[in-house]
């Protein structure tokens, strides 16, 4: 299976072993969709213990975006 950035749920679902190669030994953030929407990601474990650091990804949405600035068309802000 061709690994994408977005992935339907039930694509990732079905390779999920794939999926997580992928994120682990390519370093990638898969968004998993339901249809069309993001509901989700999958990313490297590194990443993951940060969000939980931070205290969650509200959080560490937060703290990214005093840095970052929010994204384009970001809900959140």
């Amino acid at each position: 299976m061709d690994i994408r950035e977005e992935l339907l749920i039930s694509e990732a679902r079905a390779n999920l072993t794939e999926v997580i190669s992928h994120v682990r030994l390519l370093r990638w953030t898969v968004f998993l969709k339901n249809r069309t929407t993001p509901v989700a990601a999958v990313v490297p474990i590194e990443l993951g213990r940060l969000v939980r650091r931070a205290g969650g990804a509200d959080k560490a949405a937060e703290i990214l975006r005093a840095h970052l600035g929010p994204e384009p068309g970001d809900d959140d802000a």
